[in-house]
This record gives C-alpha cells, sequence and structure tokens, in this order.
C-alpha cells in the first residue's frame, strides 16, 4: 500500500486551514452591533407603546366601568333635593348622603324629569363628579399629588326623543403615559338609564 503526500510546501496547506483574522472579527461585531442598536429602538417603542395602551388604557377602561356599576346601581332620581342631598359615590364604600347621586330629578312631573349634573372635563372636573385613583386603583380623599388617575362622570338627558332617560359618562385618564406620547391613555363609557330604574 503506498501512502500520497501532497505536493507542495507546507505553508500552503496551513493558510487554506487559518480562521477568521481579529479584525475580520471586529468588523463583523461592528455590522452587528449597527443592526442590534436599530432593532433596540424598535423594542423602546414597542415597550412604551405596549405600556400605554396594553397596560394603562387597560386600566383606565377597568375603572371607568367600576363606577359606571356603582352609578347604574344608584336609584334614576338619587340627587333629588339639591347638591348633598344623593348618594356620595366619591367615598368607599358609598354615603347614602352628602353627595350629588344621579344628579336628581324635577318631580313635577310625571315620569320626572331628569336633571343633569357633572362634566367630562378631566382639566377642570365638577365638583361631587370627580374622583381621583391611585397607581393601584384605590380611591384617594382628595385631588392630592399622589394621584395616578382622575374619573370623572357627567349626567345628561338621554337621547333626544326620549323622556325620563338619562345618559351616564364616565371617563378615566391616566396621569402621564410613558414614552413621548402626545395624547395620554383615556377611556369613556357611556349607558342610558330610565325611570323609574
Amino acid at each position: 500500500m503506498k501512502i500520497h503526500r501532497a505536493k507542495g510546501n507546507g505553508k500552503s496547506m496551513k493558510k487554506a486551514q487559518t480562521g477568521m483574522s481579529l479584525i475580520e472579527t471586529i468588523v463583523a461585531l461592528g455590522v452587528l452591533l449597527i443592526v442590534a442598536a436599530g432593532v433596540m429602538g424598535l423594542a423602546v417603542i414597542a415597550l412604551s407603546t405596549t405600556e400605554n395602551q396594553g397596560h394603562l388604557g387597560a386600566r383606565t377602561a377597568e375603572y371607568a366601568q367600576d363606577k359606571m356599576e356603582q352609578l347604574l346601581a344608584l336609584d334614576s332620581c338619587d340627587g333629588t333635593g339639591g347638591p348633598g342631598k344623593g348618594t356620595d359615590t366619591t367615598v368607599f364604600p358609598a354615603a347614602g348622603a352628602g353627595g350629588t347621586g344621579l344628579a336628581g330629578c324635577d318631580t313635577a312631573t310625571t315620569p320626572p324629569t331628569p336633571l343633569t349634573g357633572g362634566s367630562l372635563s378631566t382639566t377642570a372636573p365638577v365638583a361631587g363628579y370627580v374622583d381621583y385613583l391611585d397607581a393601584s386603583g384605590n380611591l384617594l380623599g382628595g385631588a392630592g399629588g399622589a394621584w395616578q388617575y382622575i374619573r370623572v362622570w357627567q349626567i345628561s338627558v338621554g337621547p333626544p326623543g326620549t323622556t325620563a332617560m338619562k345618559q351616564i359618562s364616565v371617563r378615566v385618564q391616566v396621569r402621564a403615559a410613558v414614552g413621548q406620547q402626545v395624547l395620554v391613555p383615556q377611556s369613556t363609557v357611556t349607558a342610558l338609564k330610565t325611570w323609574p330604574f
């Protein structure tokens, strides 16, 4: 049996088997760094969008629904007799008097004519129609600096052509969004309530 040896010098055989040089490795890492920096910009945008629209947006909808359920549980004419004669829903648990309730009704007519109150303005809320919540959604006693969410509601006359019907709207807005958002997350929930319920 004959053993064949490669012809030529030993240097050419070694050069064919050498790996990457240090310069080639540095260039490859530089390209990878540039690609990673571009992806990181997208990751930051994705994280802020998820926090704003996913987490904070869902919380505003949840807190608006909580208040709506509380208001719908009241009698449609709760608050008749003027300010302070209705259920106070700005405290927990709700107090039987001392609040605005559902703004009351004018009982001189049958069915009673719904009265209105409140506002959906988060920048100029109406007293008695506003709650301040902490980061966990717990009701705070006032408008101190610790609030994370503001919750306002408005009681208005139902749609045109209806009688003895109230439209209840609740808006919740977060104090500040994450990232460079122009609009902060907010949710508005609306429901109709008719007399005598």
